[in-house]
């Protein structure tokens, strides 16, 4: 069976990929590059984990997530591979308090509430944070809350602390004020992977529409870089988000490709061995059995 199909069986794919808050359908828009010899049909989640268990179940195809949903998709032995990454910046992967908030360091959390998506990538910055200072999860309470609920748990003071990442985290910023307490600087690796199920890699005609998306991606990132402005108008279009938000979320700094290399196996399998060891994540596992390079070749122009 070959890997790949021709134009005119690539015309009858049907890409289904799973987004969070417009990211990748307005990265591709904003670039020019969301009309694919094939059709991509988008569904929206609010955080990686609940899209790396549609893409697990082949509900989804593929999508987009931090550095951390993999590692919880992977302890629970999902059928996911990570098949391309991409570095931002650490900053907007932040903990963050209430404007009038009497905590200023992160020693002052523990005991303290702090709302948080399990698996997500601001998960792994509140691990890393605590273990910077010699904490533990075990020294504070972490209320597992999806980023909806956890503005409100935010904004009525039910959690002390709300660890997010953009644009909830330049939303939170401009509506309420809120305080940054700590971010991922100096902790966080920053990746943001592509990741596709088993059965569309095992399928010719959905891995051919997989790495064009993955080229596709890569572009856009490199194109957002350079016309931030645009990048910035289109997020607010496909989310209905204040320009004033995505523009701070734009400005401090895209996604950019990197190589899917042993560099990136090596620092994704310490954090979650940093998971394994604080218990959140329940077994060991080996992060390079849940990657897969083989479109790295056509990527490699972009790194």
């Amino acid at each position: 069976m070959p890997d790949r199909v021709g134009p005119e069986e690539l015309r009858r794919v049907r890409l289904r990929v799973g987004d969070q808050k417009g990211n990748s359908q307005s990265l591709l828009r904003s670039a020019g590059l969301d009309r694919a010899p094939y059709a991509i049909e988008w569904s929206t989640f609010t955080s990686g984990p609940p899209l790396l268990e549609a893409v697990s179940a082949d509900a989804v195809d593929a999508g987009g997530v931090g550095n951390t949903p993999p590692l919880f998709a992977a302890a629970a032995k999902r059928d996911v591979k990570a098949i391309s990454v991409s570095r931002g910046n650490v900053t907007s992967d932040a903990l963050v308090v209430r404007k009038d908030s009497p905590l200023q360091r992160v020693e002052d959390l523990r005991g303290k509430k702090i709302a948080v998506a399990r698996g997500s990538s601001a998960h792994g910055q509140v691990l890393l944070n605590l273990r910077k200072i010699g904490m533990s999860p075990d020294d504070v309470q972490l209320v597992i809350l999806q980023p909806a609920d956890a503005l409100g748990a935010f904004n009525s003071g039910d959690v002390d602390a709300w660890a997010i990442w953009d644009p909830y985290f330049s939303q939170v910023r401009l509506e309420t004020g809120a305080r940054v307490l700590t971010d991922g600087t100096g902790i966080a690796n920053g990746y943001d992977f592509l990741i596709a199920g088993t059965a569309a890699l095992a399928d010719p005609a959905r891995n051919t529409a997989l790495a064009d998306f993955a080229v596709r991606l890569a572009k856009a990132q490199v194109f957002s870089d350079r016309h931030r402005p645009e990048r910035a108008r289109a997020w607010a279009q496909d989310t209905g988000l204040p320009i004033e938000v995505t523009t701070p979320a734009t400005e401090a700094g895209p996604n950019l490709p990197i190589p899917l290399d042993a560099e990136v196996i090596r620092s994704s399998q310490q954090l979650a061995d940093a998971f394994v060891q604080a218990k959140e994540i329940p077994r060991p596992f080996r992060f390079a059995d849940y990657v897969d390079t083989r479109f790295q070749p056509q990527l490699a122009a972009f790194h």
